[in-house]
C-alpha cells in the first residue's frame, strides 16, 4: 500500500470512529429523556434537538398519554415545562409541496409535481385539541400560557398555508432551536402554584406510553373515529 493509500485509510478509520462516538454520545443522550424505541424517529430527533440547545432533561416529556373521561388517551408527541408555560409540540415528516388553512380538517401532501396527493389531519387543529386535552388534566394549567409548536422533518415545502394562529409556530426541524429560544425570550415568566403537580402528571403520561395495552387501545379509537 502506498502513503496516500495509507492515509486515506486512516482518514476513513477516523471518521467511522467519530461516528460510532457520536452515535453511543446521542444514545446516551437520548436516554435521560426517553427510551431508544419509544415514539418515531422524528420524535427521538426532536428530543435530541432540545437537549443539545440546552433544553433541561428533566422538563421535557416524551410520548406522553393523556388518560381523558371515558377511559380514552390522548397521545401527544412532545411537552416541555419552561418558565414562561408549557410548550406543545406536533411533530411530522414530510415531503413534498404541503397545501392548507389553518382552520381547514384535512391538509394535502401533494408529490410528484401533483401526481400523487395525499391528505391528513391539520396538526394545527391536532396540536390544539392537545393543548386543550392538557388544560383539562389540572385546574391550575388555567392559568399558564401554552405554545403550540407545529415541527416538519422532511424535504418539504409550505404552500399556501395561511391565518396560522399568533400562538402557533408552524416551522421546518433546522428551526427548532430559534422557536423554542423565540418563544423563551419574547415570554414572561410565569408562576406556577405547584411545579411537583405539573411534572407528576407529565411523568405518569409518559409512563403510560409504556403500556402496550394502552396504545392499542389508543390506536384502536382513532381508526373508530376516522373510520378505517
Amino acid at each position: 500500500m502506498n502513503l496516500s493509500g495509507l492515509f486515506f485509510l486512516v482518514f476513513l478509520t477516523l471518521v467511522l470512529v467519530f461516528f460510532v462516538y457520536q452515535k453511543i454520545r446521542d444514545q446516551k443522550l437520548l436516554k435521560t429523556v426517553t427510551k431508544p424505541n419509544r415514539g418515531t424517529r422524528t420524535e427521538r430527533l426532536m428530543v435530541l434537538k432540545l437537549l443539545k440547545s440546552g433544553i433541561p432533561h428533566q422538563t421535557i416529556f416524551h410520548d406522553i398519554y393523556l388518560k381523558k373521561p371515558g377511559g380514552y388517551y390522548c397521545q401527544i408527541d412532545l411537552v416541555i415545562a419552561t418558565k414562561v408555560g408549557i410548550i406543545v409540540f406536533e411533530v411530522k415528516k414530510y415531503n413534498g409541496w404541503i397545501f392548507g388553512l389553518a382552520n381547514q380538517k384535512y391538509w394535502t401532501q401533494v408529490l410528484a409535481y401533483g401526481n400523487s396527493k395525499f391528505r391528513f389531519y391539520n396538526p394545527i387543529l391536532q396540536n390544539r385539541k392537545h393543548i386543550q386535552d392538557l388544560r383539562q388534566q389540572l385546574p391550575q394549567f388555567e392559568n399558564i400560557p401554552f405554545y403550540s409548536v407545529i415541527v416538519f422533518f422532511g424535504n418539504c415545502s409550505f404552500r399556501n398555508l395561511d391565518y396560522v394562529p399568533n400562538d402557533t409556530s408552524l416551522i421546518h426541524s433546522s428551526r427548532v432551536t430559534k422557536a423554542v429560544k423565540k418563544i423563551l425570550d419574547q415570554n414572561n415568566p410565569v408562576k406556577y402554584r405547584n411545579k411537583r403537580e405539573i411534572v407528576n402528571l407529565l411523568s405518569a403520561a409518559s409512563l403510560n406510553g409504556e403500556k402496550e395495552e394502552i396504545k392499542i387501545a389508543h390506536i384502536n379509537n382513532i381508526r373508530r373515529n376516522f373510520g378505517y
